[in-house]
């Protein structure tokens, strides 16, 4: 079974060869997205050049643990914020020899919402070495199939924003 598009196969294939040019290592750190980020990377030949490691932080334990994210920040403001997308792209970064970082935690249904945290909200966080931490907020639409590979659709996009705003 092919999980992943012609079409965003060629988006990872792009992103990675940009990301060599500038001579950055990448790490994921996920949790809805189940590592579907980092496969879907090393579908392509050569990713081992960019991509440095992919950790599956599916818990709020492995985020803590791994990641280094509080207890506290988690307990108030929930696993699924900007806050904690944030800092797991933050936790990454610290926990990597990675130059650039993206993170996702969300809903991706079809249990698991609440009213203010509906099935598909998804918080992807970016870190780069020496800028600060950014974040985005999504709400996608569809299964749990559609919004984790929307989530990772919208991931490779925040990334390759990061690679343009570096290339002069």
């Amino acid at each position: 079974m092919k999980l992943f598009s012609n079409n965003l196969l060629g988006e990872f294939e792009s992103l990675l060869k940009a990301f060599k040019q500038h001579g950055w290592r990448l790490a994921t750190a996920e949790s809805c997205t189940g590592g579907l980020i980092a496969a879907g990377l090393s579908e392509i030949p050569g990713a081992s050049d960019v991509l440095e490691c992919g950790l599956v932080t599916y818990s709020n334990t492995a985020k803590q643990q791994l990641l280094g994210v509080s207890g506290g920040l988690i307990a108030s403001v929930g696993a699924v914020s900007a806050e904690v997308a944030e800092a797991m792209a933050l936790g990454a970064l610290a926990h990597s020899s990675a130059d650039v970082t993206i993170s996702a935690t969300g809903i991706a249904g079809p249990g698991g919402a609440t009213p203010d945290k509906p099935v598909g909200l998804v918080y992807l966080g970016a870190a780069r070495r020496g800028h600060p931490a950014r974040h985005e907020r999504h709400i996608f639409s569809g299964d749990r199939t559609a919004v984790r590979l929307a989530t990772v659709e919208a991931a490779i996009a925040l990334l390759r924003r990061l690679s343009d705003e570096a290339t002069p």
